[in-house]
């Protein structure tokens, strides 16, 4: 944004300055071309402000683009953890129902589920961390 204000402002200079040597060698229809009248300085100033506002409008939409991009990203991102989740869940239901509470897994199991506060989550966490173990 700083680039763009440095060149309104040599724009709005180049307007305003008027260098005598160019004044006696223009005819007289490009003089009208110059703003010599306050009146033109301050359609100029109001034509860089419309500049610099339309720029800001567009930084404002990009970033509001942006941001809502990235809005649906998290959204997508936690709808992706819940499906994970119900995967896990399910694998756990079946797990459990398999295994013998008799077995040494099965007795490991029960000891290591007593921190948990259901079987089915002590499951999940037992077979999340046999995932990451396995990849």
């Amino acid at each position: 944004m700083d680039s763009i204000d440095k060149l309104l402002a040599e724009l709005q200079t180049e307007y305003k300055e008027v260098k005598p040597q160019q004044q006696q060698s223009k005819s007289a229809a490009a003089k009208s071309f110059i703003p010599a009248s306050p009146k033109s300085a301050s359609f100029m100033d109001n034509l860089l402000a419309e500049v610099k506002a339309g720029f800001a409008e567009e930084d404002a939409a990009i970033e509001l683009k942006r941001q809502q991009e990235l809005e649906q990203e998290r959204i997508r991102q936690e709808q992706l953890k819940a499906k994970q989740l119900e995967t896990l869940k399910l694998q756990a239901k079946q797990w459990l129902a398999k295994v013998d509470p008799l077995s040494s897994e099965g007795l490991w199991f029960e000891r290591f589920a007593e921190s948990y506060p259901s079987k089915l989550e002590a499951a999940i966490e037992y077979l999340r961390n046999n995932e990451e173990n396995n990849s």
